[in-house]
């Protein structure tokens, strides 16, 4: 617990001194209060802008500051000093993905905030953030493990991105990437934070966000028995 404790001051204390990391986390949480505060169009669903950007915050700020962490780290060989000053590859794990997963849930308390749900619903409305940012962390753990450097992070990071940051967007627009984007826990995620009051195939999405969960710890397990973290 003292390694864990120890990297998680040590990554905030990083980010503090890394814009870039640092923009990440409130970029979105920052355009949410603009948006919702400033444009309001006639027949809009309620909260609009709030679950849109909650959604593509998920799909990025956690998957991309995990794999950049990692990734420079194991460019300039701090991690390799780590792992052999005693600190074990599960305690520096934790230590990142909890800093990470930590940071993100705090912008997505200015997300809900902006969103004036009641004490129920935002309960509810961070419990699902929670598990989609962990979901996040773990794409973001294969990719910084499987890279070698920042660039190759940047490359695979990008795509991934991409793909479950906008895909919930797209699909509200386009039945046949809807179709697609189901199977996404980025997607099932999103009409879990549409639907708070209910409405939501319930157990299709249950059942996406742990497959998700799922194949991406094997993808991570596959990953760290290839590279490993050095």
């Amino acid at each position: 617990m003292h390694n864990i404790v120890a990297i998680f001051k040590r990554q905030i204390m990083d980010t503090l001194k890394n814009k870039e990391t640092l923009i990440q986390f409130v970029m979105f949480p920052v355009l949410t209060l603009i948006m919702s505060r400033m444009i309001h169009v006639e027949g809009m669903p309620g909260n609009y802008f709030v679950n849109l950007f909650a959604s593509m915050y998920i799909g990025m700020a956690p998957l991309t500051a995990m794999a950049a962490v990692m990734a420079e780290e194991k460019e300039k060989n701090t991690l390799r000093v780590l792992l052999l000053s005693n600190v074990k590859p599960y305690e520096y794990l934790m230590g990142v993905g909890g800093y990470v997963w930590t940071a993100c849930m705090l912008g997505g308390l200015v997300i809900c905030m902006a969103g004036g749900y009641d004490l129920g619903k935002s309960a509810v409305f961070m419990g699902i953030l929670a598990v989609g940012f962990l979901v996040s962390i773990l794409v973001g753990a294969v990719i910084g493990t499987w890279s070698r450097n920042q660039m190759m992070a940047t490359s695979l990071t990008v795509p991934v991105m991409l793909l479950f940051a906008f895909l919930p967007m797209l699909s509200l627009f386009n039945d046949s990437i809807a179709k697609v984007a189901r199977f996404t826990y980025s997607e099932q995620i999103s009409r879990m934070l549409y639907h708070l009051e209910g409405g939501w195939q319930q157990a299709e999405g249950i059942g996406v966000v742990a497959g998700n969960l799922v194949l991406f710890a094997g993808l991570f397990a596959v990953a760290y028995r290839k590279c490993g973290l050095e």
